[in-house]
């Protein structure tokens, strides 16, 4: 019983998804690459920090772990924008 279930609900999610517009995945899509450009600035950042040590590092992983908080909100804030064109 419960694979079947599960396959009703995967099925219901693709018919879901199937309903996005091209607006609204463009516009998320916007979003996720400028969250995935923070992201991958945060890799460098503490790529970095891991090369250095005291306070210089303490500095350069708090700027990391800001800008992986901004990639949250950026990726966030798509999800909310694709949301409002539906």
């Amino acid at each position: 019983m419960k694979p079947l279930l599960a396959i009703a609900a995967a099925t219901a999610l693709v018919g879901l998804s199937a309903c996005d517009s091209k607006q609204e995945n463009a516009i998320e899509n916007a979003y996720d690459n400028q969250a995935d450009a923070l992201e991958n600035q945060a890799d460098m950042l503490d790529e970095q920090a891991d090369n250095m040590t005291g306070a210089a590092a303490d500095a350069m992983e708090n700027k990391a772990d800001a800008l992986d908080d901004k990639a949250d909100a950026v990726e966030e804030a798509g999800e909310e924008a694709a949301d409002k064109v539906d």
